[in-house]
């Protein structure tokens, strides 16, 4: 069976030579966007993966625009998606997911990313890859939702899309909303099955809700979509002028804050067992998230947050970059460990009295994040097991055809 992938890339240099190319899509997935390779159309060796990746995207790039290639520049463009059917009987699709580095050529596979998770089901829906039956024309006035069970290789772990679709095409528009993103779409809902352990194995992988990590830094390391350590930013940002709701330019503005993150980062991914030493940390995860009460105060939008409106505030650090918005793993993380008595999250959750989140359910937590808001559920057992983790996200196709790379 023939393949798309044109030639293999090579390191020696070559006069007058044809950009290679390969079939891929793009596509908006929550907060973030990605390309998407159907894994038939790349080589067969994944080792054989990494310059493709590297020259689709733009990466390395010393001045951290990407501008040779599809990236954006910023941690949640940076990202690539590998797609095929799944041969397990509790999943029709399974997805593997890529951090490309921005300014270094890394190649990261340690994690996943919940907000391009929610275009996987459009992706192999939109791509032919699963087939699905026609609507009839009062499918089509309901919109009709399909479930497709995702198997992320990343983490190991079952997700479940559900979005509407019509004539094998996912349904783009809608009414719903997600901050962070202008307009206007269809409503993805995902359900992280079994959700704890991603990486770890384990809910808590020191086995205590909160653990010192140095200098007196008290931080909650918990694994649910993705290992995360969620710290006071009370604690952080003490002795200095600066408030807990710093948005991403003004921590960007502070060189000397993102390195302590990432000091904290490596001795709390040493002390969870994921890495042997601080030199072998995994730049993508786990995430590191600063929480604190929520207070009024301006988004990056320039609109104002009522403290009244959500639960927590947080301010998310990936690849060493601020977040402009909340990774939806770090928000499935911290939904569990705001239903955990005594950790980092816990302290800092609103009090029940403290004002009305009208329309959201009793299990859901609201997240302050820099561009507005995000709700996450977590649904624990009566045996204290979570069983699962929702979220709700939009998702389009922006462009499907040949990416070339040189």
């Amino acid at each position: 069976m023939s393949r798309a992938f044109n030639r293999p890339f090579t390191t020696a240099v070559r006069h007058l030579q044809k950009q290679s190319s390969i079939p891929a899509s793009y596509y908006r997935g929550g907060t973030s966007r990605a390309l998407i390779f159907n894994a038939h159309h790349l080589p067969p060796n994944p080792s054989d993966w990494t310059p493709i990746f590297l020259g689709t995207i733009g990466s390395p790039d010393p001045y951290g625009r990407q501008l040779d290639g599809m990236g954006g520049g910023i941690s949640s463009l940076s990202k690539i998606c590998v797609v095929k059917p799944s041969q397990r009987p509790d999943a029709q699709v399974e997805f593997t997911f890529v951090q490309v580095g921005v300014k270094e050529a890394i190649v990261d596979y340690a994690g996943n990313c919940g907000n391009m998770t929610s275009a996987i089901g459009p992706f192999a829906v939109d791509s032919g890859l699963l087939k699905v039956e026609p609507t009839t024309p009062e499918e089509q006035q309901q919109q009709r939702q399909l479930t497709v069970k995702l198997y992320n290789t990343n983490t190991d772990k079952i997700i479940h899309a559900t979005f509407p679709n019509c004539d094998g095409e996912a349904v783009a528009s809608g009414t719903f909303s997600i901050d962070g993103v202008a307009g206007t779409g269809s409503k993805v809902r995902l359900d992280f099955i079994d959700p704890a352990g991603s990486k770890t194995g384990s809910l808590l992988p020191t086995g205590n809700r909160v653990d010192t990590i140095m200098e007196g830094i008290r931080a909650t390391c918990i694994d649910v979509g993705n290992p995360c350590i969620f710290v006071s930013a009370e604690e952080i940002l003490s002795g200095t002028t600066l408030p807990a709701t710093l948005l991403p330019d003004e921590i960007q503005g502070h060189p000397e804050l993102l390195s302590k993150f990432e000091t904290i980062r490596r001795h709390a991914t040493v002390k969870m067992g994921m890495s042997r030493s601080l030199d072998e940390v995994p730049p993508s995860i786990p995430k590191i998230c600063l929480v604190s009460r929520p207070s009024t105060h301006r988004l990056s939008s320039g609109e104002v947050m009522d403290e009244r409106s959500v639960d927590v505030v947080a301010r998310a650090i990936s690849t060493q970059q601020p977040h402009k918005a909340l990774p939806i793993t770090t928000g499935l993380a911290l939904s569990a460990a705001a239903r955990m008595e005594g950790t980092i999250v816990a302290e800092c959750l609103r009090s029940a009295g403290g004002g009305s989140k009208a329309g959201f359910a009793a299990d859901e937590v609201v997240i302050g994040h820099p561009s507005g808001r995000l709700v996450v559920g977590a649904k624990y057992d009566k045996w204290g097991v979570l069983e699962r983790a929702t979220v709700f996200r939009t998702a389009r196709r922006l462009m499907e055809g040949r990416v070339f790379w040189k």
